[in-house]
């Protein structure tokens, strides 16, 4: 009768239904394996779906996308999608570094070309402004809004864009020491507060654009931003 008891109790906890991510990733591992055992090539741009899936990941934040949403735009059907890139947030992931390596190019390129820290800040700032008022893109940031808030399903998402901001600062803090070592920034200045300020205006600004700010009035921040540079790394007034 134990024995018995033991079977039934084991059968009960194999049956119970998975939740969340979970359930999602199983379902895309089914379609998948679907998918690929029928042998089929596949039919689409693996790029261009890709690039699309980001545009609306951006638009719409990751949980607020639903696969039909992802699919509709990448014209692909849902197997394919799982057999191609794993799950929702496989492809995800994919996105953020498809982003990366498009969108956030210019700004970065400001902070390796110009010749002292400060200029390389003011022009990275002004680029995230042109770029996040592009009205042939989504506004704002990807890497800022996509994922803000949300679900516990949800965190490996977040942490995943929480780390890419904080790549982004130290990428500042970086150019800033670097300008200390060129003698361009004041010796003894705290470089990661100095970049810390400056990160949290690059996000401020990807949150106005999304509100509907202008051009110009987000250039007028940088500009205010950039007035305060003297103050932060220490430099006397003349």
């Amino acid at each position: 009768m134990a024995a018995r008891a033991m079977t039934r109790t084991a059968a009960k906890v194999a049956k119970t239904p998975k939740t969340g991510a979970a359930k999602a990733k199983t379902a895309g591992a089914k379609a998948a394996k679907a998918a690929s055992s029928r042998g089929r090539p596949r039919s689409f741009d693996r790029d261009a779906a890709l690039a699309a899936a980001m545009r609306v990941f951006w638009q719409r934040g990751y949980e607020a996308t639903s696969i039909h949403d992802l699919t509709a735009a990448m014209g692909i059907n849902p197997p394919s999608l799982y057999a191609c890139f794993g799950c929702k947030e496989a492809l995800f992931q994919e996105a953020v570094a498809l982003y990366q390596r498009t969108e956030g190019q210019a700004a970065n390129r400001a902070l390796q070309e110009e010749p002292t820290a400060r200029d390389a800040i003011a022009t990275m700032l002004r680029r995230y402004v042109m770029d996040y008022t592009d009205p042939g893109k989504p506004a704002g940031c990807m890497i800022v809004l996509a994922a803000a808030v949300g679900t516990p399903d949800s965190d490996e998402v977040r942490a995943l864009l929480r780390k890419e901001r904080q790549a982004a600062l130290s990428s500042i803090a970086t150019r800033i020491r670097r300008g200390i070592n060129d003698g361009d920034v004041p010796p003894g200045t705290d470089a990661r507060r100095v970049a810390a300020f400056y990160a949290t205006v690059v996000q401020g600004l990807s949150i106005q654009a999304r509100d509907g700010a202008s051009r110009s009035e987000l250039l007028a921040v940088v500009d205010g931003a950039m007035a305060a540079w003297d103050g932060l790394v220490g430099k006397k007034s003349r």
